[in-house]
């Protein structure tokens, strides 16, 4: 008893129930506010640890030490200096005010701090759909696994009140991964969606589960079984319990979108998510073109099939602009896609976009596009990919900061989408002349996918656009020598240009074009560098070879002389111009040229290049005086010249001896 007298009177209590109350104040102040400024977890762990630690040792130090007027002593001391010390009361008001800040911060932390991450790009509402794990004993059936998630996480994207983040950013992640709250904070997203599926025969097992990202907290599960002639239903069962868990209102018209079945036939299902998966697994004409197969055998098993036909339709609008087997993919064919989607549901978002490329890619009309993807953004407003197409869109009509608007939001729902990454930097940013903001998203893609032939090709096309050929030639010496894509090609080809290592060019050119079947058709990439070999053998005095090039790409571009070549995303009609002009051929040069301006009169991308086409051709036939009065608007307006470019080009040189241009170039670079 004596004991326990002597703790109380040398004050040991007290400083326990304060040090008790202090220290619960600094684990809440550690545990509520660090996750907020993105302090690392050990940081909180170290802060615990340090209060621990710490408590017997105040206690040790409250039994021996007395706090008087004069500083800390020894209990023995203080008590011989004063024999009926005054009590003190304020332990009992830092008690109680430590009391009042830990429960504020305790609550703050809950409904507070939340709520205010949340706004910064982690509502509560927000979600990732992870991919799904495919525990089917054939792993082929790894596409319906995939396609199973990917039909899950569509249907979240029609529900406004949500932010859900696309595929193309969480396809690299494991199903389940360890570290949850780094996968939430990279994706900017409080929850995550895992999953697995197993399909047997005729039957197919489902399970789903809901977890908070930073607390690691399942917050719903749920398994589902199902026969393949009934699995369509899932995926808006799915939707709706995680809208309902997240506290998401839907709409009427939301409610019937997520809930709806899109079509009754297993194997038009089958073929339809095989489609899914090819498409959205990885980005390459070949890809495409199998998807595209997918959705033609999705819409002969079941004609009623819309969401098919628009994906089919999608896919068709893109092969078509790139000038893919354009024998199948006619204009026709996309039209009545987008059609038989549209008369079939004609609310359904799906068929709005698939009308939206087709007014986009080919019938280019911008004002019409824009107007279909706006319809299809109210049906799909977490599609990142309706976001870009409105940024293309809004580009092409020369809206650049509506276009940086929606460019913005698609990367805010897709923010490791390295080919949206790439588009921003190498199709916005850069036509605006904004280098170090491309330059920005450019190491971000890489950042990502750092093996990447195409996005390291992008970031030394950036760098040849500044005219910063020694940093161009690293990124290009960083990529294999057997990369074959059009991207690495075309940037190998301008560096030797720029250059003027004229011979090196023509050999990229050459292996890039022995490597074509000879059944296979031109697309508008090879007739470029078709176009491109012959000036690099007329530079390098292969006059010969290089009328034999030119005559190629004239044939291969208009091969009757009934063949319209219209404007369309390639260029062709410049391209035609410049092989008119090697052929030396004035007037169909001149006359194809002002012909391609007024193709892309209404274009704001693609005019500029059109006028410097222009401008090419009348310096490559004498007529300085108004090539070189077309260079100083081509210099300032989006999408045209720089002043590398200008300094660079082998095909500026007829004016480089003009003192006007001189002059120009000159006041370029101060």
């Amino acid at each position: 008893m004596n004991f326990f007298a002597e703790v109380k009177r040398r004050n040991v209590y007290k400083v326990a129930v304060a040090y008790a109350v202090v220290g619960w104040l600094l684990v809440q102040v550690a545990t509520q506010v660090f996750p907020f400024f993105e302090i690392p977890n050990w940081a909180v762990r170290l802060v615990v640890l340090a209060i621990v630690i710490g408590f017997p040792i105040a206690l040790v130090i409250a039994w021996a030490f007395e706090l008087t007027p004069e500083g800390l002593k020894r209990t023995e001391d203080a008590d011989l200096a004063q024999q009926s010390p005054r009590k003190s009361r304020a332990w009992i008001f830092i008690a109680i005010i430590g009391a009042l800040l830990s429960v504020g911060l305790f609550m703050l932390g809950r409904y507070g701090f939340r709520n205010a991450s949340s706004s910064a790009g982690a509502s509560a509402k927000s979600i990732a759909v992870l991919p799904f794990d495919n525990l089917s004993d054939d792993k082929s059936n790894a596409y319906f696994a995939e396609g199973i998630q990917d039909e899950i996480l569509t249907r979240l994207s029609k529900i406004a009140a949500l932010k859900v983040i696309s595929r193309t950013s969480t396809r690299k992640y494991k199903s389940a991964p360890d570290n949850l709250r780094e996968v939430g904070n990279q994706l900017g997203v409080a929850n995550l969606l895992e999953g697995s599926v197993q399909k047997i025969a005729n039957a197919v097992h489902i399970n789903v589960q809901l977890i908070r990202a930073a607390t690691d907290e399942h917050v719903w599960a749920e398994s589902y079984n199902r026969k393949l002639d009934d699995v369509f239903g899932v995926e808006g069962e799915v939707a709706k319990a995680i809208a309902d868990q997240l506290e998401a209102k839907l709409t009427g018209a939301e409610q019937r979108a997520v809930t709806a079945k899109p079509t009754q036939n297993a194997a038009a299902y089958d073929a339809y998510l095989r489609g899914q998966s090819i498409e959205h697994g990885e980005y390459s004409t070949d890809a495409v073109r199998q998807a595209a197969r997918d959705y033609v055998e999705a819409v002969q098993l079941d004609p009623k099939f819309a969401i098919a036909w628009a994906r089919l339709g999608v896919a068709r609008s893109w092969l078509y602009f790139n000038g893919v087997d354009l024998d199948v993919n006619t204009s026709d064919a996309v039209k009545e896609s987008a059609d038989r989607a549209m008369a079939i549901a004609p609310e359904a978002g799906e068929s709005w976009l698939a009308e939206g490329t087709y007014r986009y890619r080919v019938s280019r009309k911008f004002e019409s596009a824009l107007s279909a993807f706006e319809e299809a953004r109210k049906r799909l407003p977490n599609d990142s990919t309706i976001y870009r197409y409105l940024g293309v869109v809004q580009r092409r009509l020369g809206r650049w900061k509506e276009a940086e608007a929606s460019y913005k939001k698609a990367l805010e729902l897709d923010p490791r989408d390295v080919t949206l990454l790439n588009d921003m930097g190498s199709t916005f940013y850069a036509y605006l002349r904004r280098f170090d903001d491309a330059h920005a998203l450019t190491d971000q893609a890489l950042r990502i996918a750092p093996d990447s032939a195409p996005d390291r090709a992008t970031k030394a096309g950036l760098f040849q656009a500044e005219g910063r050929l020694e940093e161009a030639r690293r990124e290009l010496a960083r990529i294999p020598e057997d990369a074959s894509d059009e991207f690495v090609i075309g940037a190998r080809i301008q560096q030797a240009i720029y250059e003027r290592r004229f011979d090196d060019a023509i050999k990229v050119i050459e292996a890039k074009l022995s490597s074509i079947p000879a059944s296979q058709r031109f697309d508008f990439y090879t007739k470029q560098f078709l176009v491109f070999l012959g000036f690099c053998q007329e530079w390098a005095g292969r006059p010969e070879e290089a009328r034999n090039a030119f005559a190629r790409a004239v044939q291969a571009i208009k091969p009757t002389s009934d063949t319209v070549v219209g404007a369309d995303a390639g260029g062709l009609p410049m391209i035609l111009a410049l092989a008119y002009a090697g052929l030396g051929e004035k007037e169909k040069a001149l006359q194809q040229a002002q012909q391609a301006l007024k193709d892309y009169a209404n274009d704001q991308v693609s005019k500029p290049q059109a006028e410097y086409t222009l401008a090419q051709v009348q310096a490559r036939f004498g007529d300085n005086d108004t090539a070189i009065a077309a260079l100083p608007h081509l210099l300032q307006v989006p999408a045209g010249l720089t002043k590398a470019n200008l300094k660079l080009d082998p095909l500026w040189d007829p004016l480089r001896k003009d003192p006007r241009f001189e002059k120009l170039f000159q006041e370029q670079t101060q």
